[in-house]
């Protein structure tokens, strides 16, 4: 299983997720976590990671999980295609639900324990994969699923990561002040988990599994 996980986009060692790929950068983009932001600022925000990722090299192409609820099959096929699978922030309940619709969570699950992709994700996208995402309603909003899909927030996440995930720490960004709550909240609840200021990455697969800045 090869893991490319930010806290803020590809953080202050790219170089990190390029020693992590095998054989031709092709990349998928999965925006689903603002899926339930306006349309025009859901697709510029995209856009941009799209852009970033072909900036570095990659063949990047973005793969909505919103036209595979419910067919997960032609989803399968379609990540088969990718070495891959870059996930960027925004949401984690509506990331989360979005996976569950179609079935990417299964999908990606299975391909990652074949060693068939790398899944690169930053915060959200890295969030979803601990234990659970209880905590995290104090900085985003779970009833924002409600508003993408019309449909009650998930709190498991996949289980990939036998910590939280807790992105944005201490960090110039507005959710800096929330995730301060979260991390009270999990020292209290005695709640496993691992802090990363943006700049900061970490990967599993490879020797060095240390946070990097």
């Amino acid at each position: 299983m090869r893991l490319f996980l930010s806290s803020w986009k590809l953080g202050d060692a790219p170089e990190l997720l390029d020693d992590l790929v095998r054989g031709t950068r092709t990349a998928a983009v999965i925006g689903n976590a603002l899926d339930a932001l306006p349309v025009p600022q859901r697709q510029q925000a995209t856009a941009r990671e799209v852009a970033m990722l072909r900036d570095r090299g990659y063949r990047a192409t973005e793969i909505d999980l919103r036209h595979h609820f419910g067919d997960a099959g032609t989803l399968a096929e379609r990540l088969s295609g990718f070495g891959v699978v870059w996930v960027h922030g925004g949401n984690p309940f509506v990331l989360r639900l979005a996976m569950a619709l179609s079935g990417a969570d299964e999908i990606l699950t299975g391909m990652l324990r074949r060693d068939a992709l790398v899944y690169a994700g930053w915060s959200a996208g890295a969030c979803v994969l601990s234990p659970s995402l209880r905590g995290l309603e104090l900085v985003d909003d779970p009833a924002d699923t409600v508003t993408a899909y019309g449909l009650s927030a998930r709190w498991e996440g996949l289980g990939l990561l036998d910590y939280a995930f807790v992105p944005h720490f201490r960090s110039p960004v507005s959710e800096s002040e929330s995730i301060e709550y979260v991390v009270e909240r999990y020292d209290r609840e005695g709640v496993p988990y691992r802090v990363f200021r943006d700049g900061e990455v970490t990967l599993v697969g490879q020797p060095s599994t240390a946070a990097r800045r």
